[in-house]
Protein backbone atom coordinates (compact mmCIF):
# COMPACT_ATOMS: atom_id res chain seq x y z
CA UNK A 1 0.00 0.00 0.00
CA UNK A 2 1.08 3.51 -1.00
CA UNK A 3 2.11 6.60 1.49
CA UNK A 4 1.84 9.43 0.42
CA UNK A 5 2.64 13.01 2.32
CA UNK A 6 -0.03 16.17 1.30
CA UNK A 7 0.89 19.81 0.97
CA UNK A 8 0.60 20.28 4.71
CA UNK A 9 2.42 17.40 5.49
CA UNK A 10 0.04 15.10 6.41
CA UNK A 11 1.63 11.46 5.87
CA UNK A 12 -1.23 9.29 4.50
CA UNK A 13 -1.23 5.50 4.28
CA UNK A 14 -3.66 3.92 1.51
CA UNK A 15 -5.04 1.27 -1.22
CA UNK A 16 -5.65 1.92 -4.63
CA UNK A 17 -7.39 -0.80 -6.48
CA UNK A 18 -9.82 -1.63 -8.98
CA UNK A 19 -10.74 -0.35 -12.19
CA UNK A 20 -14.18 2.00 -12.50
CA UNK A 21 -16.18 4.43 -10.89
CA UNK A 22 -14.04 5.64 -8.24
CA UNK A 23 -15.04 4.69 -4.65
CA UNK A 24 -14.06 6.35 -1.48
CA UNK A 25 -14.37 3.99 1.61
CA UNK A 26 -13.66 5.48 5.35
CA UNK A 27 -13.12 3.17 8.14
CA UNK A 28 -14.90 2.98 11.32
CA UNK A 29 -12.84 4.13 14.97
CA UNK A 30 -10.78 2.63 16.09
CA UNK A 31 -9.63 0.53 13.30
CA UNK A 32 -8.32 1.69 10.17
CA UNK A 33 -8.54 1.10 6.46
CA UNK A 34 -7.84 -2.80 6.01
CA UNK A 35 -11.60 -3.66 7.80
CA UNK A 36 -12.78 -2.95 4.12
CA UNK A 37 -10.77 -5.60 2.52
CA UNK A 38 -13.77 -7.67 2.09
CA UNK A 39 -15.31 -5.05 -0.13
CA UNK A 40 -12.80 -4.25 -2.56
CA UNK A 41 -11.65 -7.76 -2.81
CA UNK A 42 -15.12 -8.57 -3.78
CA UNK A 43 -15.66 -6.09 -6.28
CA UNK A 44 -12.83 -4.48 -7.40
CA UNK A 45 -13.75 -5.44 -10.58
CA UNK A 46 -16.53 -3.08 -10.60
CA UNK A 47 -15.48 -0.23 -9.37
CA UNK A 48 -12.02 1.88 -8.46
CA UNK A 49 -11.24 1.49 -4.76
CA UNK A 50 -9.61 4.52 -2.29
CA UNK A 51 -9.23 3.00 1.17
CA UNK A 52 -7.09 5.15 3.18
CA UNK A 53 -6.20 4.91 6.79
CA UNK A 54 -7.52 7.90 8.17
CA UNK A 55 -5.52 10.58 10.25
CA UNK A 56 -4.31 9.02 13.57
CA UNK A 57 -4.68 5.19 12.55
CA UNK A 58 -2.85 2.58 10.58
CA UNK A 59 -0.30 4.10 8.84
CA UNK A 60 -0.82 7.67 8.19
CA UNK A 61 0.22 9.84 10.14
CA UNK A 62 -1.41 11.97 13.13
CA UNK A 63 -2.03 15.88 13.21
CA UNK A 64 -1.68 18.17 16.51
CA UNK A 65 -4.78 18.80 18.18
CA UNK A 66 -7.86 17.13 17.71
CA UNK A 67 -8.78 14.97 14.76
CA UNK A 68 -11.48 16.70 13.72
CA UNK A 69 -13.90 15.31 11.30
CA UNK A 70 -13.13 18.64 8.85
CA UNK A 71 -9.75 17.74 8.99
CA UNK A 72 -9.75 13.96 7.99
CA UNK A 73 -12.68 14.89 4.75
CA UNK A 74 -9.80 17.89 3.24
CA UNK A 75 -7.20 15.26 4.02
CA UNK A 76 -9.49 12.63 1.43
CA UNK A 77 -10.19 15.44 -0.69
CA UNK A 78 -6.12 16.21 -0.87
CA UNK A 79 -5.44 12.81 -1.48
CA UNK A 80 -8.18 12.49 -4.64
CA UNK A 81 -6.64 15.67 -5.90
CA UNK A 82 -3.39 13.93 -5.76
CA UNK A 83 -4.86 11.03 -7.58
CA UNK A 84 -6.70 12.97 -10.19
CA UNK A 85 -10.18 11.95 -8.90
CA UNK A 86 -12.85 14.70 -9.83
CA UNK A 87 -16.03 13.30 -8.15
CA UNK A 88 -16.42 9.39 -6.28
CA UNK A 89 -18.86 7.56 -4.58
CA UNK A 90 -17.97 8.43 -1.09
CA UNK A 91 -18.95 6.02 2.15
CA UNK A 92 -17.98 4.89 5.57
CA UNK A 93 -18.84 2.69 8.83
CA UNK A 94 -19.20 4.66 11.76
CA UNK A 95 -16.69 7.43 12.23
CA UNK A 96 -16.38 6.85 8.45
CA UNK A 97 -19.74 7.94 7.99
CA UNK A 98 -18.88 11.03 10.33
CA UNK A 99 -16.31 12.02 8.01
CA UNK A 100 -17.85 11.07 4.50
CA UNK A 101 -21.07 14.10 5.80
CA UNK A 102 -18.08 16.12 6.81
CA UNK A 103 -16.52 16.06 3.01
CA UNK A 104 -19.82 16.41 2.32
CA UNK A 105 -20.35 19.40 3.35
CA UNK A 106 -16.74 20.97 2.58
CA UNK A 107 -17.07 19.95 -1.09
CA UNK A 108 -20.85 18.41 -2.00
CA UNK A 109 -19.72 18.86 -5.76
CA UNK A 110 -16.80 15.76 -5.30
CA UNK A 111 -19.25 13.30 -4.08
CA UNK A 112 -21.13 11.31 -6.97
CA UNK A 113 -22.95 9.41 -4.48
CA UNK A 114 -23.09 8.64 -0.72
CA UNK A 115 -22.73 5.40 1.42
CA UNK A 116 -23.48 5.61 4.97
CA UNK A 117 -23.29 2.54 7.17
CA UNK A 118 -23.81 1.84 10.60
CA UNK A 119 -23.06 5.60 11.31
CA UNK A 120 -25.82 8.61 12.35
CA UNK A 121 -25.76 12.33 11.75
CA UNK A 122 -26.77 14.06 14.89
CA UNK A 123 -24.39 15.30 16.64
CA UNK A 124 -22.99 14.29 20.51
CA UNK A 125 -24.66 15.39 23.47
CA UNK A 126 -23.01 16.82 26.16
CA UNK A 127 -22.89 13.89 27.99
CA UNK A 128 -21.56 11.74 25.01
CA UNK A 129 -18.90 14.20 24.49
CA UNK A 130 -17.77 13.55 28.10
CA UNK A 131 -17.53 10.31 27.59
CA UNK A 132 -15.10 10.39 24.51
CA UNK A 133 -12.92 13.20 26.89
CA UNK A 134 -12.55 10.86 29.49
CA UNK A 135 -12.00 7.85 27.12
CA UNK A 136 -9.29 10.02 25.26
CA UNK A 137 -7.67 10.40 28.73
CA UNK A 138 -7.78 6.93 29.45
CA UNK A 139 -6.57 5.92 26.35
CA UNK A 140 -3.02 8.44 26.54
CA UNK A 141 -2.78 6.84 30.15
CA UNK A 142 -3.16 3.48 29.31
CA UNK A 143 -2.65 2.19 26.07
CA UNK A 144 -4.91 1.37 23.26
CA UNK A 145 -5.64 -1.85 24.90
CA UNK A 146 -7.99 -0.39 27.42
CA UNK A 147 -10.46 -0.23 24.40
CA UNK A 148 -10.51 -3.59 23.68
CA UNK A 149 -13.98 -4.18 25.76
CA UNK A 150 -15.80 -2.12 23.70
CA UNK A 151 -15.28 -5.32 20.76
CA UNK A 152 -18.57 -6.47 22.71
CA UNK A 153 -20.40 -3.29 21.93
CA UNK A 154 -18.74 -3.27 17.82
CA UNK A 155 -19.68 -6.71 17.07
CA UNK A 156 -22.93 -8.69 16.96
CA UNK A 157 -23.70 -11.66 19.43
CA UNK A 158 -23.21 -13.52 15.79
CA UNK A 159 -19.89 -12.62 15.33
CA UNK A 160 -17.15 -15.56 15.08
CA UNK A 161 -14.28 -15.69 17.03
CA UNK A 162 -12.14 -15.28 14.75
CA UNK A 163 -13.87 -11.63 13.80
CA UNK A 164 -13.73 -10.77 17.23
CA UNK A 165 -9.75 -11.82 17.20
CA UNK A 166 -9.15 -9.71 14.53
CA UNK A 167 -10.93 -6.51 15.40
CA UNK A 168 -9.24 -6.72 19.05
CA UNK A 169 -5.78 -7.20 17.47
CA UNK A 170 -6.23 -3.98 14.98
CA UNK A 171 -7.70 -1.97 18.25
CA UNK A 172 -4.50 -2.97 20.04
CA UNK A 173 -1.99 -1.80 17.22
CA UNK A 174 -3.42 1.45 16.80
CA UNK A 175 -1.44 4.74 18.80
CA UNK A 176 -2.75 6.11 21.87
CA UNK A 177 -2.60 9.52 20.62
CA UNK A 178 -4.17 8.95 17.58
CA UNK A 179 -7.14 7.31 19.36
CA UNK A 180 -7.50 10.16 22.10
CA UNK A 181 -7.17 12.45 19.01
CA UNK A 182 -10.48 11.27 17.18
CA UNK A 183 -12.03 10.94 20.09
CA UNK A 184 -12.14 14.33 20.51
CA UNK A 185 -12.20 15.14 17.00
CA UNK A 186 -15.70 13.54 17.12
CA UNK A 187 -16.66 15.39 20.05
CA UNK A 188 -16.12 18.43 18.06
CA UNK A 189 -18.19 17.51 14.67
CA UNK A 190 -21.91 19.09 13.99
CA UNK A 191 -25.08 17.67 13.20
CA UNK A 192 -25.48 16.52 9.94
CA UNK A 193 -28.70 16.88 8.96
CA UNK A 194 -28.96 19.70 7.06
CA UNK A 195 -26.32 18.72 4.73
CA UNK A 196 -27.52 15.14 3.81
CA UNK A 197 -31.16 16.91 3.58
CA UNK A 198 -29.23 19.24 0.89
CA UNK A 199 -27.79 16.58 -1.54
CA UNK A 200 -29.57 15.77 -4.42
CA UNK A 201 -27.48 12.49 -5.14
CA UNK A 202 -28.14 8.72 -4.66
CA UNK A 203 -28.05 7.94 -0.94
CA UNK A 204 -26.99 3.84 0.18
CA UNK A 205 -28.18 3.68 3.92
CA UNK A 206 -27.07 0.04 5.93
CA UNK A 207 -26.99 -0.68 9.19
CA UNK A 208 -26.34 -4.23 11.03
CA UNK A 209 -29.78 -5.06 12.64
CA UNK A 210 -28.17 -6.17 15.94
CA UNK A 211 -26.18 -2.57 16.38
CA UNK A 212 -26.61 -1.38 19.71
CA UNK A 213 -24.16 1.85 19.02
CA UNK A 214 -26.32 3.34 16.08
CA UNK A 215 -29.31 0.98 15.61
CA UNK A 216 -31.69 1.04 12.67
CA UNK A 217 -33.98 3.18 13.88
CA UNK A 218 -31.11 5.70 13.66
CA UNK A 219 -30.38 4.55 9.90
CA UNK A 220 -34.12 4.69 9.23
CA UNK A 221 -34.39 8.60 10.58
CA UNK A 222 -31.20 9.34 7.74
CA UNK A 223 -33.05 7.54 5.20
CA UNK A 224 -35.71 9.63 5.60
CA UNK A 225 -33.94 12.73 5.31
CA UNK A 226 -33.15 12.04 1.22
CA UNK A 227 -35.83 11.11 -0.93
CA UNK A 228 -34.95 7.86 -2.72
CA UNK A 229 -32.78 6.71 -0.37
CA UNK A 230 -32.60 3.00 0.18
CA UNK A 231 -32.00 1.43 3.44
CA UNK A 232 -30.79 -1.77 4.07
CA UNK A 233 -30.89 -3.73 7.47
CA UNK A 234 -28.13 -6.31 7.42
CA UNK A 235 -29.65 -9.48 9.81
CA UNK A 236 -26.80 -11.11 12.11
CA UNK A 237 -24.89 -7.83 12.11
CA UNK A 238 -24.11 -5.30 14.78
CA UNK A 239 -21.89 -2.38 14.38
CA UNK A 240 -19.57 -3.47 11.78
CA UNK A 241 -21.78 -4.95 9.41
CA UNK A 242 -18.92 -4.94 6.24
CA UNK A 243 -17.02 -7.38 8.49
CA UNK A 244 -19.78 -9.37 10.08
CA UNK A 245 -21.59 -10.53 6.50
CA UNK A 246 -19.55 -8.93 3.94
CA UNK A 247 -21.30 -11.17 2.07
CA UNK A 248 -24.90 -8.83 2.69
CA UNK A 249 -23.29 -5.78 2.28
CA UNK A 250 -20.98 -6.47 -0.50
CA UNK A 251 -24.72 -7.48 -2.08
CA UNK A 252 -26.16 -4.39 -1.32
CA UNK A 253 -23.12 -2.08 -2.17
CA UNK A 254 -22.37 -3.98 -5.47
CA UNK A 255 -26.44 -2.76 -6.42
CA UNK A 256 -26.03 0.25 -5.18
CA UNK A 257 -22.98 1.06 -7.52
CA UNK A 258 -24.34 -0.34 -10.30
CA UNK A 259 -27.25 1.87 -9.99
CA UNK A 260 -24.98 4.65 -9.40
CA UNK A 261 -23.23 3.90 -12.84
CA UNK A 262 -26.06 3.60 -14.58
CA UNK A 263 -27.59 6.80 -13.70
CA UNK A 264 -24.31 8.61 -14.76
CA UNK A 265 -23.67 6.80 -17.62
CA UNK A 266 -19.82 5.82 -16.87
Amino acid sequence: MPTWTAPGGMRLHFRDVGSGPPVVLLHAFPLLGEMFDPQWSALAGRARFIVPDLRGFGGSGTGAGPSEMGAMADDVLALLDHLAVDSAVVGGVSMGGYASLALLRSDPGRVRALILADTQTAADDAEARVRRETSAQEVLAKGSTVLLPSVARLLGPSASPELRARVSAWITAQSPEGLAAAQQGMALRSDARDILARFGGPVLVLVGRDDVLTPPAKARAMAELVPGAELVEIPAAGHLANLEQPEAFNAALGRFLDRVRARSGN
